[in-house]
């Protein structure tokens, strides 16, 4: 495996990303093919997601957003794409938030940069830490590493959740120790690494991967404490693509997609590791589990506190379609329509709000990199795995039956029939048929199946987040709150005032 490749230019055009891609020995199976490492971008299950990638690219080249998606890079002073930046201050992780809605409102589904992003910032500050303690150099190796990916403005894919087997058990206690990626040999010049990782969104269409635990690990699970860097095209790294919601249509016309240019979600996959070498510079936790734990909840936390951002963005998209939908249709004014668009306006921005508060909220660890309140931030997650429902639930209450029983593009195009879906598939004057469609589709596309798992899922299941507030919130306090102000007479001097 190469150390680190030849610097190139501070920041890639969408296209040269794009290109950037072809050249990658990348393997790759999708419905049990081995896909051309050339082309695989242009497959119609793949190529929405790497416009969508690429949709972070673009924005960053244009003076409008020019603020909102660029940084300073503080290793180097040079200006980098705000992916690849470390937070340096809490204006930074409000810049996030904003910039995630951003995208999320000209794309209507995930670009799959924040996983790696978040990924960096939590192992450049847990990485700080595990020097300051153990006296070792791994912050050192990780800021060469990340000026590389700096410098050459990579997408990286962070890679946390194991397969984990049989849930019951830890990961040493595993009949298949693979179930978890762990450390299988230790040599002069780096480790070997076997196991694999699941749900890697935007795997296929990054440059490297950034592999960290996935939960505290016990001092004698150190092999799986593992935190390391490398190429997705890596000798013994290979990637099975997931199946989506209605993917085959995307192998058919634009209309049935729904949303044709930039798909659903983020293109999740399997990555397999068997037997994968990794020097030395780009490992930086090797069995110092007692960090394991602070790496998974910073990182975690991150990347919680993005879905009030990102939701409220695609949301924006949704209750976009919705109200043309009720337009297109002809109830577009009925009262009740009105009340409840504004009562999935008034929970997206609740949503953003948490997201920006946990931002505004953030506070500089060790390594003076800011990080979000992890409170906050876990709230606002726990809140994306119910109001995005909600709010779905009334796009399809809005849209009608029609989102779900539609006939196809094919029939619309079919020289016998398709003048009967073209007459009793319209709605007003002055609107196509065809256009009528695509909006209903779109709704269905985006308030169903792989995207609601998604919001349920995504950066940890609802009980995560319970875990985390509920371990947060300092409930004594409380107590001692309502017991001062009742006048208890058990109050002690730390209930007083102040």
């Amino acid at each position: 495996m190469p150390s680190y490749r030849k610097k190139g230019l501070a920041m890639k055009t969408a296209q040269e990303y794009k290109n950037s891609l072809r050249s990658r020995n990348i393997k790759v199976y999708l419905k049990g093919e081995l896909l051309n490492p050339e082309t695989l971008i242009d497959h119609p299950f793949i190529r929405g997601h790497v416009n969508s990638a690429a949709m972070t690219y673009a924005l960053a080249c244009t003076k409008e957003y020019e603020d909102l998606m660029t940084a300073t890079s503080h290793l180097t002073g040079k200006k980098i794409n705000r992916f690849t930046h470390i937070h340096q201050s809490t204006e930074d992780l409000v810049k996030k938030v904003k910039m995630l809605r951003t995208i999320s409102q000209k794309t209507g589904t995930c670009y799959q940069r924040c996983v790696g992003f978040d990924a960096m910032n939590a192992t450049y500050t847990v990485t700080y830490e595990i020097d300051q303690a153990m006296g070792t150099d791994y912050h050192d190796r990780f800021k060469k590493y990340l000026e590389y990916v700096q410098e050459n403005d990579l997408m990286v894919s962070g890679s946390m959740t194991d397969v984990k087997g049989d849930r019951s058990l830890r990961p040493g206690q595993q009949k298949d120790s693979d179930m978890f990626v762990h450390v299988v040999e230790k040599r002069e010049d780096g480790i070997v690494i076997r196991g694999a990782k699941a749900h890697m969104t935007g795997m296929v269409n990054s440059h490297e991967m950034l592999i960290m635990p996935t939960m505290a690990m016990k001092p004698e699970e150190a092999d799986y404490a593992v935190c390391c860097a490398l190429p997705v095209d890596a000798p013994g790294v290979l990637h099975i693509f997931g199946r989506q919601t209605n993917d085959d249509r995307k192998c058919e016309g634009t209309v049935d997609q729904g949303n044709a240019q930039y798909g659903i979600v983020g293109g999740e996959c399997l990555t397999i590791l068997e037997n994968v070498f990794v020097p030395w510079e780009r490992v930086f936790m090797c069995g110092e589990t007692q960090f394991s734990g602070l790496l998974v909840e910073r990182f975690a936390c991150y990347h919680r506190a993005n879905y009030g951002g990102c939701k409220s963005g695609v949301s924006d998209v949704v209750i976009g379609a919705t109200a043309l939908m009720a337009d297109f249709s002809g109830y577009g004014k009925a009262s009740h329509v009105k009340e409840k668009l504004n009562e999935m306006i008034h929970m997206e921005e609740t949503l953003y709000a948490c997201s920006l508060a946990s931002s505004a909220e953030g506070k500089p660890t060790a390594s003076g990199a800011y990080f979000v309140d992890p409170l906050l931030a876990n709230v606002g997650k726990h809140n994306v795995t119910k109001l995005i429902y909600d709010i779905d639930r009334l796009a399809q209450d809005i849209g009608g039956g029609i989102i779900a029983t539609m006939p196809s593009e094919s029939d619309l195009k079919n020289p016998d029939i398709g003048h009967y879906v073209e007459k009793y598939l319209h709605g007003i004057e002055g609107v196509s048929t065809e256009d009528r469609m695509r909006i209903a589709r779109l709704i269905e596309n985006m308030t169903g199946g792989t995207a609601l798992v998604e919001s349920m899922h995504g950066a940890g299941s609802p009980q995560a987040q319970k875990v985390m507030y509920s371990k947060l919130s300092s409930l004594e306090q409380k107590k001692q709150f309502a017991a001062h102000i009742a006048g208890l007479s058990g109050c002690s001097g730390n209930c007083a005032d102040g």
